[in-house]
């Protein structure tokens, strides 16, 4: 089905994408995922070809593209090649509007060139061993002392955690304030009080580094605060509807691409004298899916229009998220079966889709909470 959202220069941009990750990602993916991390020479070759930050304003040094079909190309193309992890979607969907919307210009100055060269690699910590999705229930804390803030507190799930050089941490600093008690504090590499604890062991998506972060007293200058003091989780309401969009944008394209290998299969392995892909319930499994898949698709590039004209809704944003994940995991498990016994094996790319998909369903908000956000806009 032809797509309407894109323009040629986004097609140029996807093409030139497309051969990069060829190139640079896709001969190192195994090691990168033996390694568990991917390594920050891969980031500035990324940030050569205006690949990291693009969105920045060219007075620091980005392209001052803010169109999200360039994000989205990124997110689909890193699907379709089976390489790199978050690393795209966390830097560039997440981490820029923090950076561009809320920094201010000394801020901008002194983060805003690093991170476009590849050179500055960032964070957010959000979840705690007690709080994933309930947001509220953060215990972190930062009190004012003179110049800084004292930081207190546990963080969990940290994406790229162990890479980061600039950390955004939520905690709270009014005991009393509510919604309107947390701040984001911007913690910089090496700030007294602040430790990484393990390298965190996962199910899937082994390339990408995750953490845990403590903070015993650390001082984070006053200077660091990000946005407005006791505003923090409403700056983080704010830039999550942007975040889940990017999950439904990757979790179609992997769909997309778990079918594309499967389809593959399915004409070629043979059983019982016939192609696999020939017996009636594998054909009309695949073409399930594929419609389902082709659906999602539509849906999706029209919650990317409604977020460019500035008319995406959190609980459009949410539902988008939690439907197209799901979907992700059920065409996906579809696809492993299929695959009989290859498919269950490491070696095989459709076992790491498979373990790789799992996770979509819990972060960014669990699909539970998702439907919660998107039941809760009807009014019941």
């Amino acid at each position: 089905m032809r797509r309407t959202i894109f323009e040629p220069e986004h097609d140029d941009f996807r093409a030139m994408v497309r051969e990069f990750l060829r190139r640079e990602a896709v001969p190192n993916t195994d090691a990168w995922e033996r390694a568990g991390i991917v390594p920050r020479s891969f980031w500035t070759l990324a940030a050569d070809q205006g690949l990291v930050g693009f969105e920045v304003p060219e007075a620091f040094g980005g392209l001052g593209l803010r169109d999200f079909r360039f994000n989205a190309v990124i997110d689909e193309e890193v699907a379709y090649a089976g390489a790199v992890g978050d690393n795209f979607t966390m830097q560039n969907d997440i981490l820029v509007p923090y950076l561009v919307d809320l920094a201010d210009a000394e801020q901008q100055a002194r983060w805003l060139p690093p991170f476009v060269r590849g050179e500055l690699i960032a964070a957010i910590a959000m979840t705690e061993p007690g709080a994933g999705s309930d947001l509220l229930g953060m215990k972190a804390t930062a009190r004012r002392e003179g110049d800084d803030f004292v930081l207190n507190g546990t963080k969990t799930f940290v994406t790229s955690g162990i890479a980061a050089d600039l950390i955004i941490v939520a905690a709270r600093t009014s005991p009393d304030g509510g919604k309107d008690g947390f701040s984001l504090l911007a913690v910089e590499s090496g700030t007294p009080g602040f430790a990484r604890g393990r390298k965190l062991e996962k199910a899937g998506r082994w390339a990408q580094d995750t953490a845990e972060l403590f903070f015993d007293d650390a001082r984070v200058p006053a200077r660091n605060l990000l946005g407005e003091e006791g505003r923090g989780f409403r700056h983080l309401m704010a830039n999550l509807p942007r975040e889940r969009l990017s999950m439904a944008v990757s979790a179609v394209a992997a769909a997309e691409h778990a079918l594309e290998i499967t389809l593959r299969y399915a004409k070629e392995r043979e059983a019982f004298g016939q192609p696999i892909g020939a017996f009636q319930a594998n054909r009309f499994a695949l073409a399930e899916h594929v419609t389902q898949v082709a659906a999602a698709r539509a849906y999706v590039d029209q919650c990317v229009a409604s977020h460019l004209a500035g008319e995406l809704t959190p609980a459009e944003a949410a539902g988008a998220k939690a439907w197209t994940t799901d979907l992700q995991n059920v065409v996906v498990d579809r696809c492993v079966q299929l695959h009989g016994g290859y498919g269950y094996m490491s070696e095989y790319e459709i076992s790491r889709l498979w373990r790789d998909a799992r996770v979509q369903r819990i972060y960014g908000g669990t699909n539970e909470i998702m439907y919660e956000i998107v039941g809760r806009s009807l009014g019941v």
